[in-house]
């Protein structure tokens, strides 16, 4: 394969990989605290259509990602509230907040369906460092996302293992008795959490509407919100394996557009992403031990009463 045709390949590979890895890292930092929050789809759509309006009308892109970061983390509080607060099932009320998410993203999106953006993110090449040969174009020389999703992946790694919040946060979804014990705010960590994973969903949202995208497109996450939970699995509540998993899930969309030359159907290729998924998902769903073994949030997705014995 020709040089150029390999960065260009790994380049796009890593841009469609930046959404996923927001995603992942904020389901990580939610699931951590042991709550299960399904609805990323519906918060990755609020966050797109909040960047875009906002970019659009204002014509500065900066605002539209501080906007929907904004808004998504005020969104994903209202699972916080029914989940964690009034004590509803976990699952119940991801998948409402995801078809809540899905249906405002399509309501105050439609009048601007195909509308193009007249200022967006686009790429950044860092000084010196971008004019290292192949590295430098492929990794110094991407949007500010991709170098967001960096920074915030090793600062969430470094604040899970080696920082007291960190553990706290870790030991809350473990075992929050006992953190309660500790003196631990049990309800004020997984707030916390799942608000710091509606806004990295939201950074995600944006950044398919405000550097992906060139226009708004009714359905813009197709899916990468199920992706990401996918994901956390796949990389077992880890951020530093977020990395790998992220960008091999980008390098299978990549794949898609590469296989289509060959004949193969694209209705089949565009398959590819999901199918992937699905097959994570099923393992992850074999039993209790699976879960033992990747590590799992032991009270993940179990409601928790405070002064419960």
């Amino acid at each position: 394969m020709d040089i150029a045709i390999l960065l260009a390949v790994l380049k796009r590979t890593l841009i469609a990989g930046t959404p996923l890895l927001l995603g992942t890292l904020g389901e990580i930092i939610a699931e951590r605290s042991g709550v299960m929050n399904l609805g990323v789809e519906g918060m990755m759509s609020v966050g797109a259509v909040t960047g875009f309006i906002v970019t659009f009308t204002s014509g500065n892109p900066y605002l539209g990602m501080i906007s929907a970061v904004i808004v998504t983390a005020a969104f994903s509080q209202i699972h916080a509230i029914v989940s964690i607060s009034l004590q509803a099932n976990q699952v119940v009320s991801g998948l409402a907040l995801s078809m809540l998410g899905i249906g405002i993203s399509v309501l105050w999106g439609k009048p601007y369906i195909g509308r193009p953006l007249h200022s967006k993110f686009g790429e950044i090449s860092i000084p010196f460092l971008s004019d290292i040969p192949f590295i430098g174009e492929l990794i110094f020389n991407q949007t500010l996302f991709f170098y967001l999703a960096l920074i915030i992946g090793f600062i969430a790694w470094f604040m899970l293992y080696k920082t007291r919040p960190g553990i706290a946060l870790r030991s809350v979804g473990e075992n929050p008795k006992a953190s309660e014990a500790q003196g631990i705010s049990v309800v004020l960590y997984r707030y916390i959490a799942v608000g710091i994973g509606g806004a990295l969903a939201g950074l995600a949202g944006c950044h398919l509407s405000i550097s992906y995208s060139k226009s708004w497109i009714e359905g813009i996450v197709a899916g990468r919100g199920w992706i990401v939970i996918a994901l956390t699995i796949f990389a077992a509540w880890n951020p530093a394996k977020a990395f790998m998993g992220a960008f091999l899930f980008g390098g299978i969309f990549v794949l898609q557009y590469l296989l289509q030359p060959l004949g193969i159907s694209p209705s089949i290729l565009a398959m590819l992403p999901y199918v992937t998924t699905l097959i994570v998902l099923i393992l992850f769903a074999i039993g209790k031990e699976s879960r033992k073994k990747l590590h799992a949030p032991a009270m993940l997705g179990e409601m928790y009463r405070r002064g419960e014995r």
